[in-house]
């Protein structure tokens, strides 16, 4: 471009009207393209003394992925408040919850005490399904110290009508944004172009006082030989004139300025290399730096300035002016910008590209040996968006693959299966080393679609294939070997996890340690998650303590309650249930329950029908406790294969359904089971239930007889532990009391090592711990009595019902450490911090710190001033508790 630089205005009235928004909530820039809603936003962030911490996010054109935008989100409110270099680098995952994410950019604003302003410029490149309804939650509980400010071309669905009626949203129009004719003066002057008074105005006219059809004008101004005449030429619309100015501003240009502007106007960003090969020559960097410094329309996007893009409207007048000179290069130029996108890595331009220059059946290749990394790399809505863009009507054998995985993920199981068929036959036609990719992604589909039905026999079929070390191949065909080798040995732990099977627990474990090797913290999580249930037949403190582990990996990369970790949450639920802290195991069951909000699969279901069964079972709420079971035997009975705790659930579903008042039924529903299963020690302990329901202790004793002297297969040995106490209560209904404590001191002696409380409470054996003698028990009986273990100091009547975890936070509030301090104390997240803080708050109606230590201290919630140091040497982390 010519070397004359156009001097930007300082436009003082508009930067004022910016600040004084500041003062609300949100700001909304709105107006169409060249309005300079871009400029305003940069100088307003660049002037000097702005005393805002600014977190900038410019969206990507078309953004489709929602998980995209939260993760750069995050990253720029990191940056912005200092905290980046000490948090876990935020990581895309297949699964996304976006509630959750939201809920860690607030904790994020809040955790920073000084003023951050969020920029979101180009918001209406956001197509991201639910991701404008996310967004306004987030606007509508920015904290006091946060300020957003939001630039669109068009107005947005965002209810932000709230806002506005109490006075918090400011707006900013494209009237607002025109130029004055003492503005456009300024302009010109600024940039040294010499035009009458009368030319000035008529410029102004033409224009309108649109900044960029100004900008545009400046440049093609600036060596005319006829300034006056070059005025009166152009009239029309904004359109018109922007295509005019476009063309008369190009002509002026050198031709490898011109060259340049045009075959790089294609791509959404370039650098030097991408624009060296577009235009065939070398030197691009320099030309587009030069571009930027004279405030061409050209922007850098890194701080290095390696990365450009044109502003929006000047790159779509470019495209439109290439396909008018060289429509025959347009093809060309998308090619060549694809390869280059493929050779870097970045598959998803590559695709654009491809697509762009026509080459469909290219596009549909790419598309199909690079989905499976895509949706790993959270791209899950981007492959949706660039299989949407192929032409209707025309079937591609190769997007047969990625049909299987999107029919997968929405828990079409049959309609996956029917697509994977179609991709076996087609990649059965391709050349060997291809065949190998395609397979490999076949096999991890099929292999997560026999983990889904829990196909044991389907999963260890595809496993032998996928989990071989990778070798003798590219470095991209052993990298994606790796991530399928990892997701195989996850899947095939899982699915052996659910059918108690042994080597279940090694198969997690080289999973977990290989996702860790290759850098997939998402794959790590998810094994250590799966460890913890697969780790259940241990002692429970070794079941807790791995839960715990994989639970707090996951809340440091802010997954502490998304569908990925599951597992281990349901599993440390269970273990509070067996142990008696019942109070405790129902709050982990609600955080499982928001964690598989999205998720379409029966076997966590299965696991929370089960764990909340047993917890109404425990606390005598018989019925609650029958739909549980019966809904845990139904899901069961969905599965393929007989899972872990088929027998488990079928025995105390019958043994509830008795001690509902429904004995006959129960008796009716046992002479309907299969001889294998009714042989189990777990329904020889409902069938003694069902007889003490009918009066017949008797008969309680016959059935439990042989899970006593370990003839009948059992689960494990609380089923033992269970047989016993069924024995002590029919001693003691035979009124032989010394052999109903006998029993009963068996019973606690298989439960002391893990503590168990579970048998005891579900067989309602309180009375027959009552009648021994001596205080061992007392624990047992305590909760059997209505008092959870776990509630220790509990708060006076009146005081608000704080949980646990926010009473650990609550007693951290009277310090002076900060809350990621706080966090780092109670090995948890910030964001979880943040989380209890806000209950924390809302439960003792307080609006800040002080006022929440305050009121605490009134309900004697806290210890006081003088032993605050005492209890912290004393205090018993949550990792002690499980026992580590």
């Amino acid at each position: 471009m010519t070397r004359a630089t156009l001097r930007l205005i300082d436009r003082g009235d508009l930067l004022a009207a910016l600040d004084r928004a500041a003062a609300k909530k949100v700001t909304i820039i709105s107006a169409p393209a060249g309005h300079g809603k871009t400029s305003l936003l940069r100088a307003w962030a660049e002037r000097p003394g702005q005393p805002h911490r600014l977190a900038v996010l410019q969206v990507r054109r078309d953004q489709q992925d929602a998980q995209q935008f939260w993760l750069a989100l995050l990253s720029a409110v990191r940056h912005a408040s200092g905290t980046a270099s000490g948090a876990e680098p935020p990581a895309a995952t297949p699964e996304f919850n976006e509630r959750v994410m939201v809920d860690r950019v607030l904790s994020e604003l809040e955790d920073h005490g000084g003023r951050v302003v969020l920029v979101i410029d180009d918001l209406h490149e956001l197509h991201a399904p639910g991701a404008l309804a996310q967004l306004t939650r987030l606007l509508t509980n920015l904290p006091p110290n946060a300020h957003a400010v939001l630039a669109t071309r068009h107005d947005l669905r965002l209810r932000l009508h709230q806002l506005r009626l109490a006075g918090e949203l400011a707006e900013i129009r494209g009237e607002d944004l025109r130029f004055t004719e003492r503005e456009t003066r300024e302009l010109l002057d600024a940039s040294g172009i010499t035009l009458s008074e009368a030319g000035g105005a008529l410029l102004h006219q033409r224009t309108e006082g649109w900044a960029a059809g100004l900008r545009l004008a400046a440049i093609a101004l600036a060596d005319h030989p006829d300034p006056e005449r070059f005025v009166t030429e152009f009239s029309g619309s904004e359109r018109t004139v922007a295509e005019y100015l476009i063309a008369e501003m190009l002509e002026r240009q050198p031709d490898d300025i011109q060259n340049l502007l045009l075959r790089t106007s294609l791509p959404d960003r370039v650098n030097g290399d991408l624009a060296d090969l577009l235009t065939g020559r070398s030197g691009s960097e320099q030309i587009l730096l030069e571009l930027e410094d004279a405030n061409a329309f050209v922007v850098s996007l890194d701080p290095e300035r390696t990365w450009f893009r044109y502003h929006h409207l000047f790159a779509d007048l470019l495209r439109l002016e290439l396909r008018r000179r060289l429509p025959e290069e347009v093809p060309v130029l998308h090619r060549r910008a694809a390869e280059w996108f493929a050779r870097h890595g970045q598959t998803a331009d590559a695709i654009r590209h491809t697509q762009a220059a026509g080459d469909w059946p290219e596009a549909a290749r790419l598309l199909a040996d690079h989905s499976f990394s895509m949706v790993m790399d959270g791209q899950g809505q981007t492959v949706g968006a660039l299989l949407r863009a192929f032409p209707r009507g025309v079937a591609y054998r190769e997007l047969a693959l990625v049909h299987a995985a999107q029919s997968l993920a929405r828990g079409r199981l049959d309609e996956g299966a029917a697509h994977l068929a179609v991709a076996e036959a087609y990649a059965e036609t391709t050349p060997p080393d291809r065949q190998r990719r395609l397979r490999m992604v076949i096999a991890s589909l099929k292999l997560r679609l026999g983990a889904r039905r829990g196909d044991l026999a389907g999963v260890t079929e595809q496993a032998r294939f996928l989990t071989s070390p990778v070798t003798g191949q590219s470095d991209e065909d052993i990298a994606l070997g790796n991530v399928l080798r990892a997701v195989a040995l996850m899947n095939l732990g899982t699915v052996e996890a659910s059918l108690g099977l042994a080597d279940a627990e090694h198969h997690l474990r080289e999973g977990a340690v290989l996702a860790r090797k290759i850098g997939r913290p998402y794959l790590e999580v998810r094994c250590l998650a799966q460890l913890g249930f697969a780790s259940r037949i241990r002692p429970f403190a070794i079941t807790q303590r791995r839960c715990r582990e994989a639970i707090a990996l996951a809340e440091r990369h802010g997954w502490g309650e998304e569908w990925t970790i599951a597992s281990a949450l349901i599993t440390l639920a269970g273990t509070m249930v067996w142990t008696g802290e019942f109070d405790e195991a129902e709050r982990w069951l609600q955080r499982t329950a928001r964690a598989v909000q999205a998720d379409t699969g029966a076997d966590i279901r299965l696991l929370m029908h089960i764990v909340s069964g047993m917890l109404q079972a425990c606390r005598g709420r018989h019925h609650e406790a029958l739909q549980e079971f019966s809904a845990a035997e139904y899901l069961g009975s969905q599965l393929a294969d007989s899972h872990a705790l088929a027998s488990q659930v079928t025995g105390w579903m019958l043994a509830t359904q008795a001690r509902a008042g429904m004995p006959a039924e129960a008796r009716a529903a046992l002479a309907a089971l299969a001889d294998e299963r009714a042989s189990s020690g777990e329904i020889h302990n409902a069938r003694a239930v069902i007889a003490l329901a009918e009066g017949d202790p008797a008969g309680a004793l016959e059935a439990v007889r042989d899970v006593l002297d370990s003839t009948a297969p059992v689960i494990g040995y609380v089923t033992v532990v269970e047989a016993q106490l069924l024995a002590g209560l029919a001693h003691r209904q035979l009124g032989d009391q010394r052999a109903a404590n006998q029993a009963a001191k068996r019973a606690l002696a298989l439960a002391e090592s893990d503590r168990l409380v579970l048998p005891f409470a579900m067989t309602g054996s309180q009375e027959l711990l009552e009648a021994l003698p001596g205080t061992a028990h007392a624990g047992i009986l305590d909760v059997l009595r209505g008092s959870s273990r776990a509630a220790g100091n509990q708060p006076p009547p009146d005081a608000a019902e704080l949980s646990p975890g926010e009473l650990r936070v609550l007693r951290y509030l009277p310090t002076n450490l900060s809350r990621p301090e706080i966090a780092a104390e109670l090995s948890v997240s910030p964001n979880t911090v943040g989380t209890h803080i806000r209950s924390i708050y809302a439960k003792l109606h307080v609006r800040d710190r002080s006022s929440a230590v305050q009121r605490a201290r009134q309900l004697r919630l806290l210890v006081s001033r003088s032993n605050h140091n005492a209890y912290h040497r004393n205090q018993v982390t949550p990792d002690h508790r499980a026992g580590r």
